[in-house]
């Protein structure tokens, strides 16, 4: 069997040419030991050097991947606006982003990944041409396994990926709000999602995951999908629960793309949750974008795309035409990147503006990754319209039903996942701005005058542990009744919030555990998690 990198390194030498490097040198390289068949450590030479390279200097671009370097990049924005929508307002609202994601995916499902060509040939031959419903299923032509995303053969939300990652989030929100953290969310996956139903770079992550590679690091080992659009079609649920702050929403989708994704990829998730979050407050869909791009650097390619996009639709009311010159431009892009699908949601958001079905027909119609560019569309402009708006012949047929894989949420009822989303919502709208938030989260809040490093008394609920951390957040954690002594790993403090791993043995194997809480003075305050099970962990400082 071939090795990871001998797998993946034609795609990575693609990664990295978009991402600003100069790979001509390698590039020449690497085909000559496709060519030959080389050992598998060649590849893994070859492939180290390659993540290695820099960005060339004259890359007009800037794309930082941490948080607050993609906040000092990004341009003035409202932050946080104001809510007026009442309780059963935002309920509709919320429903209709549910609801409208659940018809988008629907529509682009049957011919995911197709090229537009191939799309209107196909519903020229079936005439459905103009599309003004599902599409028509035919033997042969579209996959069995999708009939029942086709048109009168809909009776529920067939399970996919776009709909399984909301609930995924959901869960996430709904056991730790607005503190979830990257870990937690993949623990989250690990508990809740199968491996074989996640792709391109969810699947490497969830394989980092399992080889104890965590946040960031399983964005990038060996990931060259690290910028495509899996994160971007997880971003809807932080949008919903952060109606009218887009500045948290985006903030609670860095978290989660973290996990898997850098650079555009990250972006593409904070874009949408923002623009999600704005389209509770506003109905003008220019601000909308526009607020979602005050989220992401300014300078970035991913930007730039949606600048552009929006710039040919205000030139032209055809929207083939507009959906050319992206093509042209951002063609080059992979069927499922970032980048091209993100500009496809932003004309379908142009053109939908006062007519949901046009929008979402508008978006599938124009190919590539159709399932989640016609969720994005649809969950954006259900959110604007809300529930009862969206026109019938497209939301009846799916009986309120949205079949997924998560595990203990197979089978749901849309408006259910609607109200559980609300009450998140609800919580999360009481949660201190970032301003009242840097007040209490000092680097060393008062009477902890060294932080994490020192000797603590380690309570885990089982046996005593004494945990030492060295200033350079270096240490490790004893067992002191057997004398067994693991590192820790993974250490990161954000103001008072510390998170860090380390290992039990049980029986000569090593199972992982993740620490992630607070510093309080002389106490650590929070819980443990491990193979889908939580405890609670507190710590006393017994020396500095």
């Amino acid at each position: 069997m071939e090795s990871l990198e001998h797998q993946l390194i034609r795609v990575e030498l693609e990664q990295r040419q978009q991402e600003g490097c100069d790979t001509a040198d390698i590039r020449s390289r690497i085909e000559a030991v496709l060519e030959d068949g080389a050992e598998d450590s060649v590849f893994r030479t070859l492939y180290d050097e390659l993540v290695a390279l820099d960005p060339v200097k004259d890359f007009p671009y800037s794309e930082p991947s941490l948080l607050d370097d993609i906040r000092a990049l990004r341009p003035e924005g409202p932050r946080r606006l104001s809510l007026t929508l009442g309780e059963e307002a935002l309920s509709e609202r919320i429903h209709g982003a549910w609801l409208g994601r659940a018809v988008g995916c629907s529509l682009g499902k049957p011919v995911e990944g197709w090229p537009k060509h191939r799309i209107d040939n196909y519903l020229g031959s079936v005439e459905a041409l103009p599309l003004t419903n599902y599409i028509p299923y035919r033997e042969g032509t579209i996959s069995p396994g999708l009939k029942t995303s086709t048109r009168d053969n809909i009776e529920f939300m067939a399970r996919d990926d776009d709909m399984d990652f909301p609930i995924l989030g959901l869960l996430a929100l709904e056991q730790k709000g607005a503190t979830f953290s990257p870990r937690h969310m993949a623990d989250v996956w690990l508990s809740y999602m199968p491996f074989h139903l996640l792709y391109t770079a969810e699947n490497v992550a969830y394989r980092n995951l399992v080889n104890r590679r965590w946040p960031p690091e399983s964005a990038t080992w060996r990931n060259p999908f690290r910028e495509w659009i899996g994160a971007q079609i997880r971003a809807d649920i932080f949008g919903y629960v952060t109606p009218g702050w887009p500045e948290k929403g985006a903030e609670l989708a860095f978290r989660d793309a973290s996990i898997s994704h850098v650079k555009n990829g990250i972006y593409g998730e904070m874009f949408v949750a923002a623009t999600l979050s704005a389209a509770f407050v506003t109905a003008d869909i220019d601000q909308i974008i526009e607020i979602g791009l005050s989220e992401i650097p300014a300078q970035c390619r991913l930007a730039e795309a949606i600048r552009d996009t929006l710039a040919w639709c205000n030139e032209s009311d055809d929207w083939e035409a507009v959906w050319s010159r992206i093509d042209d431009k951002y063609g080059h892009y992979h069927g499922v990147h970032t980048i091209n699908n993100a500009a496809f949601v932003a004309m379908g958001l142009k053109f939908g503006a006062d007519d949901y079905e046009q929008g979402i027909v508008v978006t599938v119609r124009s190919g590539s990754d159709t399932d989640c560019t016609g969720a994005t569309v649809g969950s954006i402009l259900g959110a604007k319209f809300g529930a009862s708006a969206l026109p019938t012949k497209w939301t009846d047929v799916l009986s309120d039903r949205l079949m997924s894989s998560v595990r203990d949420n197979n089978d749901n009822r849309i408006s259910a996942l609607a109200e559980r989303t609300l009450q998140v919502a609800i919580k999360m709208l009481n949660v201190p701005d970032v301003v009242e938030e840097e007040t209490v989260t000092e680097p060393f809040p008062k009477g902890m005058s060294e932080g994490l490093p020192g000797i603590w008394n380690f309570q885990l609920g089982f046996g005593r542990h004494e945990l030492r951390v060295r200033p350079d957040l270096t240490g490790e954690i004893e067992m002191i009744e057997f004398n067994e002594v693991k590192k820790i790993s993974n250490v990161k403090i954000d103001g008072n919030r510390v998170c860090f791993s380390f290992g039990v043995d049980k029986g000569g194997y090593e199972v992982d555990i993740a620490f992630d809480g607070t510093i309080d003075g002389d106490r650590l305050i929070g819980q443990c998690s491990s193979g889908g099970f939580e405890f609670s962990a507190t710590g006393k400082r017994t020396s500095g």
